[in-house]
């Protein structure tokens, strides 16, 4: 029977061969070397990974969905956007995790399908997908998400807007300015710098004009962005 100590031989020794076999062990000894196996990012184990995907014991699909996403095989995309739908939420959060690091298109539809999840864990790690992912069909389901209450979601949204930085998004950063949350004003401006679109400045200026040192913080970045901005559209 292999033990805990075993499987850290076997990640120490690089002994993929063993961890596989692992994974035919109880659950504890196939969770662990199921995580292991990412770690080393073995393109050999996949196969295996895939198939814990099915596993009953959901601690081991977890795992399994980690570790394939770190791995970053394409040949793992469709099994892990089935897991969107798992029973449990802390498998959804990691396919999208997953799917985010694996930054294939094709997983875009399905992701922006999972902005339904009624687990804010969940939908706050498709809001970070998408944001990985890039693509600028997201922008405008993004952008309903910024009516949400949760200030957290709506600060992690503005970020991911700000990855995708096209047109549409640059308008609905500009709005996020005067989010009533310190977070989502900060993220807000952050993107906008990072974007650097020009015709932001006149919003970011006006937001630090209005904000008379309220908020030594959010003033902060609003210079920084400008800044940012003016250099980039210097050169």
């Amino acid at each position: 029977m292999i033990s805990i100590e075993d499987l850290e031989k076997m990640r120490d020794e690089k002994d993929v061969s063993g961890l596989m076999k692992a994974l035919d062990e109880d659950n504890r000894i196939k969770e662990k070397a199921a995580y292991i196996l990412g770690d080393l990012k073995s393109e050999e184990s996949v196969d295996s990974l895939i198939a814990c995907l099915n596993d009953d014991y959901w601690p081991i699909r977890k795992a399994a969905t980690l570790s394939l996403g770190r791995i970053g095989n394409k040949k793992a995309l469709d099994p892990i956007i089935g897991l969107l739908k798992d029973s449990y939420w802390h498998v959804r959060e990691t396919a999208a995790l997953a799917l985010g690091a694996i930054k294939d298109k094709r997983a875009v539809e399905p992701i922006i399908e999972a902005l339904k999840d009624g687990t804010l864990n969940v939908k706050c790690e498709v809001v970070d997908a998408l944001g990985s992912l890039g693509d600028a069909k997201a922008v405008i389901p993004l952008t309903e998400i910024l009516g949400e209450e949760d200030y957290l979601l709506r600060a992690c949204t503005v970020t991911s807007l700000g990855k995708i930085g096209d047109n549409l998004a640059v308008k609905a950063l500009v709005n996020s300015l005067h989010d009533e949350s310190y977070f989502v004003r900060v993220n807000a401006t952050n993107a906008l710098g990072t974007i650097g679109d020009e015709e932001s400045l006149p919003y970011l200026q006006e937001a630090l004009e209005n904000s008379n040192g309220e908020s030594h913080g959010f003033e902060i970045a609003l210079e920084k962005a400008i800044k940012e901005i003016k250099i980039k559209n210097k050169s």
